[in-house]
């Protein structure tokens, strides 16, 4: 009985030695979830900072291709993506309207650790509409808009997002596109044959010439009507179709950042926007975050493609939501 015993004790200590280094092992590897899971100090958004981006855009007028106050404003970005450290690209091209107006266009692109194989491309359109179509006062039709929300807004929202990558380099590379002539598609009076394909003439050139051959990226997102009062950025359905995992991981982003009431987990609609192209030519997943607003007849709310599309209707807590969100994304990025 003694040796049994002492056979069990044996037994038992193998048994609680096993035990113990199981437990050891699994410890380590708690260290090191642990470690990857620590909070990752992410910069602060600056909403006054986005605010005046915004502002100095508007402050040059409508930025319609072929204008003075277009090629200023171009200069002017191409200069803030240059002084906050990016490696600056510019894409000239004649795009032609529905028009057939030739249109001087120019994409202004800025590339951070642009040696990086991974990449996140960050866009939004520069150009203003040519007409205030959906005003309701038809005298105005023909009048360029300011485009301070459908334009500046998402622009200015990443010249901050830029200031912050010079500051505090993320750990992946990321591309800034700004793209031109998307605002320069059919009006409502027009009289002619439709034409498909009119809008985001400036992403359709650069899909199928991107600035980079052969460019790719794990996924992007366009900011489009992201400065307004009030405004709420429900899940554009091609966005949720084409790039359901990266809706997810910004709205789940925009929830822990106290964002909920701008970032609604809600079905909005499809929108034809430049994402549509990010997609369909570069096969890019590419997430629209775009004001939709189901109660206005638009759904782009009161003052869209209006002559009251200016500074009156930005507001710096909506560019903040916005903007923080961005930042908690791209600097969560492995």
């Amino acid at each position: 009985m003694k040796r049994h015993y002492t056979l069990l004790s044996c037994c038992l200590l193998l048994v609680f030695a096993t035990v113990a280094c199981s437990s050891n092992k699994k410890s380590a590897a708690d260290q090191t979830e642990d470690v990857a899971k620590e909070k990752v100090n992410v910069p602060t958004f600056n909403a006054d900072s986005a605010y005046q981006y915004v502002k100095t855009q508007a402050d040059f007028g409508p930025r319609v291709p072929n204008t003075t106050a277009h090629k200023a404003c171009g200069e002017y970005l191409a200069s803030k993506l240059e002084q906050f450290g990016a490696k600056v690209y510019n894409q000239y091209a004649d795009l032609v309207a529905y028009d057939g107006t030739l249109l001087k266009s120019r994409n202004i692109i800025g590339a951070y650790n642009p040696d990086s194989r991974r990449r996140v491309l960050l866009c939004a359109h520069w150009d203003s509409r040519p007409y205030a179509d959906e005003d309701d006062d038809a005298k105005k039709h023909q009048t360029p808009i300011i485009g301070a929300n459908d334009g500046a807004s998402g622009v200015g929202v990443l010249l901050e997002v830029a200031r912050q990558l010079q500051r505090q380099a993320p750990t992946i590379g990321i591309d800034i596109i700004f793209f031109d002539a998307e605002d320069y598609g059919i009006p409502t009076f027009y009289k002619g044959q439709y034409k498909a394909d009119t809008w985001c003439l400036g992403s359709q050139y650069w899909g199928r010439m991107p600035h980079v051959e052969n460019y790719n990226a794990r996924y992007g997102i366009l900011l489009d009507m992201v400065g307004g009062k009030n405004a709420t950025f429900y899940q554009e359905l091609f966005s949720k179709r084409t790039a359901s995992k990266q809706v997810k991981k910004i709205w789940d982003a925009a929830h822990r950042l106290g964002f909920e009431s701008f970032f609604p987990k809600q079905d909005g609609t499809e929108v034809t926007d430049d994402h549509m192209y990010v997609y369909n030519l570069r096969k890019i997943p590419c997430v629209d975050i775009i004001n939709y607003d189901p109660n206005c007849d638009t759904g782009f709310g009161d003052f869209w493609h209006t002559t009251d599309d200016n500074m009156n209707v930005i507001d710096k807590g909506t560019l903040n939501a916005v903007g923080q969100t961005m930042l908690e994304v791209i600097y969560n990025e492995k």
